[in-house]
């Protein structure tokens, strides 16, 4: 008897041992030289993404590695390095953006002195690393709104724009269409001297160079779209009010977000609350369809109510008396054209040198058709010190077929670790969280990364991560899921 429990807990110990093991070989690390960066706006960095994956096989990565210097780095899937770029950003000089296309990488800079301001393109041939000469893409005065920069989803054409503005208001927007080869296709304005008063204009640009550009007008109460195209003078107009009054109360856009996907299909959503209180009163959604039927669909909107605050507060364990911070963070698209809306609510405490927080994800789910089919509330709650901002916590997303899986670095049941949750955006059955079995430092010191967070495909995930407290050394980590 003794003999065979003796064998049975050999049995299980080798099991266990044998489990870690197996669980061990599928991630591996490499060392990683990253330097953090003070961003100019906690909630809004201009490069969010710092690690791209290549269709023809591992990845590209932007690190900052000291004081002005900065490197485009590819890897293979093996984590092996195959060439390096060194990016050299001078004092009153940062990076803007940071894309691809089939061909090479870009690096976009934003230069400022006391004379002037520009965008200068830096290109990147993804085969061997060799750099391209440079491209100043678009000049403004140094007193003038900085320029912003707009990228194709495969990279191949790029907009580089200025904002013309009388006192405050923007009254038009100077563009400057591009290849991939960096030759200048057009030089457009857009007028918007007819609109009056109107917010967040931001441009996107399609694969095949149309230009969309985006903004909250009619005093914050509508969603507009114009449709630029180069071969062609005629501009295209799709606007729909998401506020007004409603029961006597005004109601306005708080929150926007678009997003323009390879088929030239847009989508926006929008969070609106009552003016005068800040109540949170609905979520809006809309597709606009320039291609196939040249109209827009807008899908039944989502109150929340005093039901939907108790949901969340059922799901966060909390007592919160009414929705506060809680910002639009991403419209996922799946092939079945299931469209996913996340928000996430996200604060700082106090001043420049408090905490910021990362808490719960609010997720909606519509059809195919645009109809409202379900709403997840998923629970967390992420703190970092304000030198870290939120290049560490918030989230990662990706679709997959009809999952969406969200990545975070939380510690739950005292393991510091990334986890994975799998949601089925057809009908929002959302999995537990599941370790990844990469070991995260849990202290005050930076253990990880968000930026460089990304998929190589469905199961294989990259993320750059410090492993303990005894060490001081970031690694880069290719983390294969079962």
């Amino acid at each position: 008897m003794r003999f065979t429990n003796l064998l049975a807990a050999s049995l299980l110990f080798t099991s266990l041992l044998a489990s870690q093991i197996s669980l061990a070989q599928k991630v591996k690390s490499v060392p990683f030289s990253y330097l953090p960066e003070k961003a100019e706006d906690r909630y809004n960095q201009r490069v969010t993404r710092k690690m791209l994956p290549l269709p023809a096989g591992g990845f590209i990565i932007l690190a900052h590695k000291a004081g002005t210097d900065y490197a485009v780095e590819r890897y293979d899937a093996d984590l092996k390095l195959v060439w390096t770029a060194a990016v050299p950003v001078a004092a009153g000089e940062s990076i803007e953006a940071f894309s691809h296309s089939p061909e090479q990488a870009w690096v976009i800079v934003h230069h400022k002195d006391e004379a002037s301001q520009n965008l200068t393109a830096l290109p990147i041939d993804l085969r061997n690393g060799q750099k391209g000469p440079l491209k100043k893409l678009v000049e403004a005065a140094a007193r003038d709104r900085r320029p912003s920069i707009a990228i194709s989803p495969d990279g191949t054409r790029l907009v580089a724009y200025r904002y013309l503005t009388r006192e405050v208001q923007i009254k038009a927007i100077s563009a400057s269409i591009y290849d991939q080869k960096l030759t200048k296709l057009k030089d457009r304005t857009y007028d918007f001297h007819d609109l009056g008063d109107f917010f967040s204009p931001t441009v996107f640009v399609a694969n095949d160079g149309t230009q969309y550009a985006t903004l909250v007008s009619d005093q914050m109460k509508k969603l507009t779209v114009r449709r630029y195209r180069n071969d062609n003078p005629d501009i295209k107009v799709m606007s729909v009010a998401v506020g007004g009054t409603f029961g006597g109360k005004a109601v306005t856009v708080f929150d926007s977000r678009f997003t323009l996907q390879p088929d030239n299909m847009l989508y926006a959503a929008a969070i609106c609350n009552e003016r005068e209180s800040g109540l949170y009163y609905s979520l809006k959604v809309v597709k606009f369809d320039f291609i196939d039927k040249g109209d827009m669909k807008f899908a039944p909107e989502f109150r929340f109510t005093p039901e939907y605050l108790a949901e969340v507060n059922k799901a966060t364990q909390a007592s919160a008396k009414r929705l506060e911070d809680v910002y639009i963070s991403d419209l996922l698209l799946t092939e079945e054209k299931q469209l996913v809306v996340v928000a996430e609510k996200k604060y700082e405490e106090g001043g420049d040198e408090s905490p910021v927080h990362a808490r719960e994800l609010h997720l909606f789910g519509y059809n195919e058709f645009q109809s409202p089919s379900w709403h997840r509330i998923i629970a967390k709650d992420q703190v970092a010190p304000p030198t870290e901002s939120f290049t560490g916590i918030g989230y990662r997303a990706a679709v997959f077929g009809p999952e969406i899986q969200i990545l975070t670095q939380e510690k739950l049941n005292g393991k510091s670790d990334l986890y994975v949750r799998r949601v089925d955006a057809r009908t929002g059955a959302t999995q537990p969280a599941k370790a990844l079995g990469l070991t995260v430092a849990a202290d005050q010191n930076l253990a990880y990364v968000k930026d460089f967070t990304g998929w190589l495909d469905a199961k294989t995930i990259i993320g750059v991560s410090r492993p303990s407290k005894k060490s001081a050394a970031l690694m880069l980590n290719k983390i294969v899921v079962k």
